[in-house]
C-alpha cells in the first residue's frame, strides 16, 4: 500500500476536509498516476451529500482526472514513468459481456467507477482525484496531448465524452441540425463538439444574457426556450437535440421541434423525475427520446484526439483544494463558466 492524501466528505452534512489513506500497490497490469489537475462535477456533489442516496462515507470524489505516470506495472505496454495520462469516470468492468466486448463498458452491469463503487481489488470503496494519486488498470488509462492546457483537458474525461459519445451515436455531422439544452459545463462542450463536427448548432437556454457567449463557443443560432414565438420557429426542424440539464421540466417543447425521425437524448440526470412527455410526440412523427451515459474506454480515447485534432478544451476556472466547498456553492448557483477544475498541487499545502 501507498500513503495519500485527498479531500473526502466525512459524511453528507460535513464539509470535504483534508483526509489521508492509502492506494493499493501496484499490480502487473497498474498504472501509478500523480494527479496534477481534477474536475469538478456536479455528481461530486451529488455524491458527497449523498443526494442519490448511495453514498458510502468518507467519499473522496473526482472522475475528471489529468496527471502524470509515477510508475507502472511489469505487464504494462501502453504508458511509462513521466508520460501524461487521463482517468475518467470508469476503473473496471468484467471484461467479457456484450458491452465490454463493443467497447461500452460503460454500460457493464459489473462497472466500477472511478469513486465510490466496490472495488474489485481491495473489497473497499474506489476513492477518485481529489487526491495526490491513484493506481488505475491500464485498460481504464488514457492518453492526453501535452499541446492542450492540461488543467482545461480535466472536464473533457466527464462532460466531454459525455457529449461526444452521444452526437457521435446518432451521426452528428455536416448537414445535421442539432440543438443543445442549457449551457453548462455539459452544455458548453456540447456546442463546442457539435460545432467541430460541422453540425449547424442552436443553443436554448432561459437566460438571455448567455447569448453571446453561446455564439463565441460555437452556436449558430440561440433560441430563448420560455419565448413560445421563439421556439415555434423550429418545429419539425431538428435532426438531434442533447438535453443536458439536470432539473426536472417539461419535455414536449422540445419534442415537437424534431424532425420525423428525430431524437431528443437526455444527458443530465435530474434529483426528481421528468413530466411525462406526450407520447403524441412520439407516436406521429416515428421520433425517439432517448438517453445516453458517458462513453467506453475506445470512444473516450478517440474524443480525446478529437480534441486534440481540433484545439478543443473546457472553459475552466482554476481553484485551489481549500476552496472546493465555496466551488460546490456556487455551482449549485450556477455561478462558473463553465468547470471548476482543482489545481492539485495545492493539496501539498495540507501535508
Amino acid at each position: 500500500m501507498s500513503k495519500a492524501i485527498s479531500y473526502a466528505a466525512p459524511s453528507a452534512k460535513e464539509p470535504l476536509s483534508f483526509f489521508q489513506f492509502e492506494r493499493r500497490e501496484v499490480g502487473p497490469k497498474d498504472v501509478q498516476i500523480e494527479i496534477l489537475f481534477c474536475g469538478v462535477c456536479h455528481s461530486d456533489l451529488h455524491t458527497a451529500r449523498n443526494e442519490w442516496q448511495n453514498s458510502v462515507y468518507p467519499v473522496i470524489p473526482g472522475h475528471e482526472i489529468v496527471g502524470r505516470v509515477m510508475s507502472v506495472g511489469a505487464e504494462v505496454q501502453g504508458f511509462k514513468a513521466g508520460d501524461l495520462a487521463a482517468v475518467g469516470c470508469l476503473v473496471d468492468s468484467c471484461g467479457n459481456c456484450p458491452e465490454c466486448s463493443d467497447g461500452l463498458e460503460q454500460y457493464c452491469d459489473q462497472g466500477v467507477y472511478t469513486y465510490n463503487s466496490p472495488d474489485k481489488h481491495t473489497g473497499k470503496m474506489t476513492y477518485g482525484g481529489y487526491s495526490n494519486q491513484i493506481v488505475v488498470q491500464e485498460h481504464f488509462v488514457l492518453h492526453i496531448s501535452d499541446k492542450l492546457d492540461l488543467a482545461a483537458v480535466a472536464p473533457l474525461l466527464c462532460a466531454g465524452i459525455t457529449t461526444y459519445s452521444p452526437l457521435r451515436h446518432w451521426k452528428v455531422g455536416p448537414g445535421s441540425k442539432v440543438g443543445i439544452v442549457g449551457l453548462g459545463g455539459l452544455g458548453h462542450m456540447g456546442v463546442k463538439l457539435a460545432h467541430a463536427m460541422g453540425a449547424h448548432v442552436v443553443l436554448f437556454t432561459t437566460s438571455p444574457g448567455k447569448a453571446a457567449d453561446a455564439k463565441r463557443l460555437g452556436a449558430d443560432e440561440v433560441v430563448i426556450s420560455k419565448n413560445a414565438d421563439e421556439m415555434d420557429k423550429h418545429v419539425n426542424s431538428f435532426d438531434f437535440i442533447l438535453n443536458t440539464v439536470a432539473a426536472a421540466h417539461n419535455l414536449d417543447p422540445f419534442l415537437a421541434l424534431l424532425k420525423r425521425d428525430g431524437t431528443l437524448c437526455l444527458n443530465g440526470v435530474p434529483e426528481h423525475a421528468h413530466p411525462s412527455p406526450n407520447i403524441a410526440h412520439l407516436i406521429f412523427k416515428r421520433r425517439q427520446l432517448a438517453g445516453s451515459l458517458i462513453g467506453g474506454i475506445p470512444e473516450t480515447q478517440e474524443m480525446l484526439d478529437f480534441c486534440a485534432e481540433h484545439n478543443i478544451t473546457s472553459d475552466i476556472e482554476l481553484i485551489a483544494i481549500q476552496d472546493v466547498n465555496t466551488a460546490y456553492e456556487r455551482m449549485i448557483k450556477g455561478d462558473v463558466k463553465y468547470r471548476f477544475v482543482i489545481d492539485m498541487a495545492t493539496l501539498n499545502d495540507q501535508a
